[in-house]
């Protein structure tokens, strides 16, 4: 099933900011869009014509009871609304100074919201509260160490319990109070001498790799540095972390005058990531001969990098909370981190806050190489928010301020993907295939796939196919193409074994997706093979269980193997999860009369034009001269009307005609030539 485009661009500000949506999962829903809640780090836009409208401002000061301020309090935070939490939280204690659980969620609110500062007096009146402890010690010795206090920040930070993440965590922080005191070596021994799991080695590499460059000592922070970039599992598990390894070391070794051993540092990320911003500025400031400056110049900002590296790392669906939390507290420390403001821009959009995501962006420094990353991120984020018009605009601009960025294309073709402006969409995608030039690169399999996507709901498939197989040709192991191609020709009956075969790869190579699983379930479904639909279908609602697409195709096999009733079910629990709007009369209709009998599978035949067709259905109705053929071949121009008028002797009759063809069902408007559609009976 075809999956709604994502809208976000990053979820680790590295390599999401070079991927955008080339590792978007687009799938097959029979023959149209379905809206669901998206996986990891993507967002649901508003819908173009329904923009946001924001609530009035919630006023605090009218709240005259303690139950009242609290559990509107707790309604603000389980919506992320924390300035609004914030100040019901505090009228709270107004009422309750002493208890103890609305001062930890104030402090906490606090903290997300990026009032550090404020955080501070909450804090300190918490610093006894065990149940708080791993985040006040933090706090406390963060605050230490901004007031140059490192010894107190060493007491504070000193850990007793059982926790890996909070040891490891503190005991870096801690390490960075010794950097600040001039104790680099015994920072140093601290680190190498904590025990615990192997993936510690993922963020001790390039701490010690930092201190010691802040230390002087570029042997022990070359030995280290080059550690962190040669690990796969630091790759895998913290790409924004070897990230900012690679840049380190090559910065490290262009004030050594080492200018090669500097490229050659760039070229291991350049081997895993290109057109990364920040990668490429410093690429060009080195082959310049300049020295750039080292992110982390002094203890306050190595405290600041623990903690955006735990945050990111954490970086997953559902840990939103925590990672923002982390990286709040590290944008505390160091505001003029890009990184850090990117991944909390991501945050805010997976908690449904775009107005703050959109702040947050915005503040990302104008001479930053992560600037326009931001600016594309904003666009994405203007368009969920309901500004439809506002991101197009804006998107627009940034292409035209540099139209060889081939990141803009593709997040305007988001926008225009999501507004079904598909000529549009075509037409973006065609200047992108312009810049991509006569050469393309592997790298650039989405703007092939994306152009094939607008021409398919354009139904324009002589234009659409061509782009899928170059995207393949590109990138011929990727699960989304191979599942939309496959499904394609599935469902138009065409080259229906290879099509099959297609779905099963990406089957293979991504198990878990369940709209690709949707695809392989519902492809069996199109070719009468009920009982395998139901099988693999079962496996899909399992993977997604609040897809309305996927349980309405679940209810719709069980029809035809004879469980009815289960079929009811299904399509009843469709309608509870929001389908599309054209949808819900036609599941509807299923509850009320089920399906009409499915007729005999498709006949396989690669079909590769309408041509190809017509001579055997001319031999069929030369052989049969007195019936009347019980298949129609679509050839262009033609609508469900014109054939029932030429076929059935009726127009109205365009109504059994989707009847007799299920897959007409969900999307009536969905003709193409080549298509072959079974013709009813005579009429009663």
């Amino acid at each position: 099933m075809r999956q709604k485009l994502a809208h976000r661009l990053l979820s680790s500000a590295a390599f999401g900011a070079v991927l955008l949506l080339a590792t978007a999962t687009p799938h097959l829903a029979g023959a149209q869009d379905q809206t669901q809640q998206p996986a990891v780090t993507q967002p649901v836009a508003a819908p173009a014509n329904d923009p946001v409208t924001e609530e009035p401002a919630f006023d605090a000061s009218r709240v005259n009871s303690f139950s009242g301020a609290f559990l509107a309090a707790r309604t603000a935070d389980v919506d992320h609304d924390y300035a609004t939490a914030i100040a019901l939280y505090r009228k709270a204690l107004d009422f309750d100074p002493a208890n103890l659980d609305i001062r930890e969620r104030l402090m906490i609110s606090l903290l997300m919201n990026g009032e550090f500062d404020e955080s501070l007096k909450q804090v300190d009146a918490l610093k006894e509260d065990t149940s708080v402890e791993r985040i006040t010690k933090i706090v406390r010795g963060l605050d230490a160490i901004r007031k140059g206090d490192y010894p107190e920040a060493e007491k504070v930070l000193a850990y007793k319990g059982l926790n890996d993440l909070d040891r490891l965590t503190q005991a870096l922080i801690s390490a960075w109070a010794k950097v600040g005191a001039g104790k680099g070596k015994d920072a140093i021994s601290l680190v190498k001498g904590l025990k615990g799991p192997d993936w510690f080695k993922v963020f001790t590499d390039y701490q010690i790799g930092s201190m010691a460059l802040m230390s002087g000592d570029d042997a022990t922070a070359r030995t280290y540095l080059k550690a962190a970039i040669t690990s796969e599992e630091g790759v895998a598990t913290t790409p924004d972390t070897f990230m900012r390894a690679v840049m380190a070391l090559a910065r490290m070794e262009a004030a050594d005058g080492r200018k090669q051993q500097a490229l050659d540092a760039i070229s291991v990320a350049e081997r895993l990531v290109t057109n990364y911003a920040p990668l490429k500025a410093l690429r060009q400031s080195i082959e310049k001969g300049e020295k750039p400056e080292q992110q982390v110049t002094n203890a306050v900002e190595g405290a600041a990098s623990v903690l955006f590296s735990v945050g990111s790392a954490l970086n997953r669906q559902g840990a939103e909370e925590m990672v923002s939390l982390y990286l709040q507290m590290s944008h505390a420390l160091d505001p003029k981190s890009a990184d850090t403001l990117i991944l909390l821009g991501g945050i805010a959009e997976k908690l449904e806050q775009p107005k703050q995501a959109i702040e947050l962006y915005g503040r990302v420094p104008e001479g930053s190489p992560m600037r326009r990353i931001s600016e594309l991120q904003l666009g994405l984020t203007l368009a969920q928010s309901g500004d439809v018009a506002g991101a197009r605009q804006h998107l627009q601009s940034l292409i035209a301020s540099d139209p060889t960025d081939l990141r803009s294309y593709i997040a305007y073709g988001s926008v225009l993907s999501d507004a079904k402006d598909y000529a549009e969409m075509a037409r973006n995608y065609d200047r992108a295939v312009d810049v991509v030039g006569p050469v393309p690169r592997q790298s650039d399999w989405s703007i092939f796939f994306q152009r094939g996507i607008a021409y398919e709901r354009l139904k324009e498939w002589d234009k659409a196919e061509p782009n899928f197989r170059k995207a393949l040709e590109l990138n011929p192991d990727q699960p989304s193409v191979l599942n939309y191609l496959g499904y394609s020709w599935v469902d138009m009956n065409r080259n229906l074994d290879e099509g099959l075969e297609m779905i099963r790869k990406a089957v293979e190579l991504r198990p878990d997706d369940g709209y690709i699983v949707d695809s392989l379930g519902w492809a069996y479904y199109r070719l009468g093979r009920y009982d395998e639909a139901v099988e693999e279908l079962e496996r899909a609602v399992e993977l997604r269980a609040g897809d309305a697409a996927i349980n309405d195709h679940l209810g719709d096999a069980y029809w035809r193997v004879g469980r009815k009733l289960e079929a009811k079910y299904q399509w009843q629990r469709a309608l509870t999860m929001k389908p599309e709007l054209t949808e819900i009369p036609k599941i509807e209709q299923k509850i009320r009369e089920g399906l009409a009998d499915a007729g005999p599978p498709p006949v396989k035949t690669a079909m590769a034009s309408p041509a190809a067709t017509a001579p055997a259905v001319a031999a069929q109705q030369d052989a049969t001269s007195d019936a009347k053929p019980s298949n129609y071949t679509v050839n262009d121009g033609d609508t469900l009307w014109k054939i029932a008028v030429e076929q059935l002797g009726d127009g109205d009759r365009f109504r059994e005609l989707i009847r007799a063809n299920p897959a007409l069902r969900r999307n009536p408007d969905r003709l193409f030539p080549g298509q072959v559609l079974e013709l009813p009976g005579p009429a009663n």
